[in-house]
């Protein structure tokens, strides 16, 4: 089933990519809310189609799990069509001249040198997620089922972070191409504290709805119970998880991709599976064999993280926003 799915979503994954496209152009231009209308325009057909095709709803054949991958590659599909009507009649500040789409290879290495670091961070996010479920799947299964559940919950945080990661990219970027230390710094202080407050929301609002919401699945009392500590415990990073992100954002919008990298190499990678594998080893060598314990490696990469990337940021600072006019 897994083998089915991937296999028609990676095939048929245009719709995703080229959406992306126009979603940023839209952005670029300031009509964000063309871009989101696009986007929920596709999750809404997902979600309608899901049923249809899984199950051979209104004469439909029954699918099972290629029908919800079918289902995801049509409302992907949808988000492009939508975002590129929007695009063609609303974005007249951009011209679509065929003479544009001749390769450039100066701004193509332009782009990458700022997108390479969030190519990679995307990437490490399904390294992460796939290592930590082999060293979970050895110490408790259950654990790996409670980790799963509670990485769909964080998705809601985190992309919140995310948001306001790509909002304090552009405007800082703007700022710091104007040599306006000012406005620079005025860009950094509100994108970090703003990104603060919504995971420090996000880490109260978990830690109240843990023990009740995660009841509401009918999961055994072992998962359930790994469920809340991964909650309770994991939800304890949020802070530092969204310094860290607000960091990257604004290392891109200096032109510090390298900095960026090892941040996401650090706080995915380098400080999660090591830490964890070896949080498995002492709970497989124990008597107690309490699986929540490996929870603890996301705090502890976050805070390493964290320590990491203000001793970037102050050189960063030093090096590119102090000398700038003010």
């Amino acid at each position: 089933m897994a083998a089915s799915y991937l296999r028609i979503c990676c095939t048929l994954s245009f719709g995703i990519i080229f959406f992306s496209i126009y979603e940023k152009m839209l952005q670029a231009t300031g009509k964000s809310i063309f871009s989101t209308i696009a986007q929920i325009s596709g999750a809404v057909t997902n979600i309608i189609l899901d049923p249809i095709m899984i199950y051979g709803l209104l004469g439909f054949p029954e699918m099972g799990v290629r029908g919800a991958a079918y289902a995801t590659v049509v409302g992907q599909m949808v988000s492009l069509v939508v975002a590129m009507i929007f695009h063609i009649i609303f974005n007249k500040e951009i011209s679509n001249q065929a003479v544009y789409l001749k390769p450039s290879a100066k701004i193509i290495s332009g782009i990458y040198s700022i997108g390479l670091p969030a190519i990679i961070a995307q990437a490490l996010m399904s390294f992460m997620t796939y290592g930590l479920n082999i060293i979970l799947g050895k110490v408790d299964t259950n654990a790996v089922t409670a980790y799963g559940l509670y990485y769909k919950i964080q998705q809601f945080i985190l992309f919140a972070a995310f948001g306001l990661r790509d909002a304090i990219t552009p405007i800082v970027s703007y700022n710091y191409g104007m040599k306006s230390r000012q406005r620079v710094k005025k860009g950094m202080k509100y994108g970090i504290s703003y990104t603060l407050m919504i995971m420090f929301a996000g880490f109260v609002i978990l830690e109240l709805i843990a023990a009740p919401f995660t009841s509401a699945f009918g999961l055994s009392d072992e998962t359930e119970k790994l469920c809340i500590s991964a909650i309770r415990i994991i939800s304890v990073s949020f802070m530092f998880a969204g310094l860290n992100i607000a960091f990257q954002g604004i290392y891109q919008a200096l032109q510090s991709g390298v900095e960026s990298l090892i941040l996401s190499l650090c706080r995915q990678l380098i400080f999660v599976i090591p830490v964890a594998y070896g949080l498995a080893l002492f709970v497989i060598s124990s008597a107690s064999q309490n699986a929540s314990l490996i929870f603890i490696t996301f705090p502890i990469a976050e805070i390493v993280t964290a320590v990491l990337g203000i001793l970037f940021m102050k050189k960063i600072y030093k090096k590119k926003v102090r000398v700038l006019a003010a």
